[in-house]
């Protein structure tokens, strides 16, 4: 299994270690529960260095950003982040990233572990106007820093005005005495806080410095179970879960990152266009369970007649609310908030509601 800059020092601390995406990653340390409040309350840190960088730069940057992206790289400005996806020519979604514009042809996309490797290779197949790709996925190692307590830690850590930098928007600048560390204000838990991303060499010493810092703050490390379970109570989609090459954009309630702009003809653009006019067969929502139980990932999902009309993508049972959460796909007619529907537990058809996201306000 491949090691981030902090495998050793995961390892140290006790935490349960779980192979994700090729890599030895912590998957709790003092218990999932703990983690996740932690984060909401407080402010907690995840090694998160086995995410994909490639960089795309050139005269033919944008261009190729164009043809391989849903949404419209063209209203990026440096400093600023957007997300999108790659769509296949069946509409699917290959991956979700984020872009970012460093300069006018200088962009960075942050893709997903598991996908690495089929990212890389669906970007050189598209880049028949080449421009100048490289994939640092070895060479980049990043730290997500949660909480509402995260913005006040990290600002004594850096002289960059951390107020500045909204969401969706990132600086370089010297971070715990490290030159050249991207600091991004796009996290994937809904408590607030900054990606660091920096040369792995460059890990420890900035490890070690936020947990110098934050020792006054609470500050914990977090593990992929509190990471999945914070971005559920928000709604975030997860790639493999509530995201597959099987599932469109449009399907996923990501049309507002799926832009039909002109001169942008992007790769399953005919397909999306096609099924935004004719209505999509089946929608994401997230629903609550109003009954006891746990909602999983391929668990059916049933209308009051108890007819199967989709299947469970995400579930647990949310540490802020202490009630069963989760999303998934259903015929477009129950995807309404307020619609009831049933999940299908242990041969037992348990009541749930359709509910806007975030479920944690």
């Amino acid at each position: 299994m491949k090691q981030t800059p902090f495998t050793d020092l995961h390892i140290a601390l006790g935490a349960k270690m779980h192979e994700f995406a090729g890599y030895n990653m912590p998957v709790e340390y003092s218990g999932i529960i703990d983690e996740h409040l932690t984060v909401v309350n407080g402010v907690g840190v995840f090694d998160v260095s086995h995410m994909g960088e490639f960089w795309v730069k050139g005269p033919k940057a944008l261009e190729f950003l164009q043809r391989v992206c849903s949404n419209d790289a063209s209203k990026l400005q440096p400093g600023k982040a957007q997300y999108s996806c790659f769509v296949n020519e069946q509409g699917g979604i290959v991956d979700d990233f984020i872009v970012y514009q460093f300069e006018p042809d200088k962009y960075l996309l942050v893709v997903n572990a598991a996908n690495i490797e089929k990212d890389w290779n669906w970007c050189l197949q598209h880049n028949t106007m080449g421009a100048g790709l490289e994939n640092a996925s070895g060479w980049m190692a990043q730290l997500a820093v949660q909480g509402p307590k995260a913005t006040e830690l990290l600002q004594k850590m850096t002289p960059v005005d951390l107020s500045t930098i909204p969401y969706y928007a990132f600086t370089t600048g010297s971070f715990a005495g490290v030159e050249n560390v991207i600091i991004s204000n796009t996290g994937y838990t809904g408590a607030g806080g900054f990606e660091l991303y920096f040369y792995p060499e460059q890990g420890r010493k900035i490890w070690d410095a936020l947990f110098e810092t934050g020792a006054a703050y609470g500050l914990k490390p977090i593990g992929l179970g509190a990471r999945d379970t914070l971005r559920l109570e928000m709604g975030f989609c997860l790639y493999g879960n509530d995201l597959d090459d099987t599932t469109s954009p449009l399907q996923a309630g990501l049309g507002w990152i799926t832009k039909f702009a002109e001169n942008k003809p992007f790769v399953g653009r005919e397909v999306l266009e096609r099924e935004k006019a004719e209505g999509v067969s089946r929608k994401l929502c997230c629903f609550e369970l109003l009954e006891k139980g746990i909602p999983r990932h391929g668990y059916d999902i049933l209308n009051a007649a108890g007819e199967e009309i989709g299947q469970v993508t995400s579930g647990t049972i949310s540490p802020v609310l202490k009630s069963g959460i989760g999303m998934g796909y259903v015929k477009p007619e129950y995807a309404k908030t307020e619609t009831d529907i049933y999940i299908r537990i242990r041969n037992k058809n348990l009541k749930a509601q359709v509910v806007k996201p975030p479920f944690r306000k």
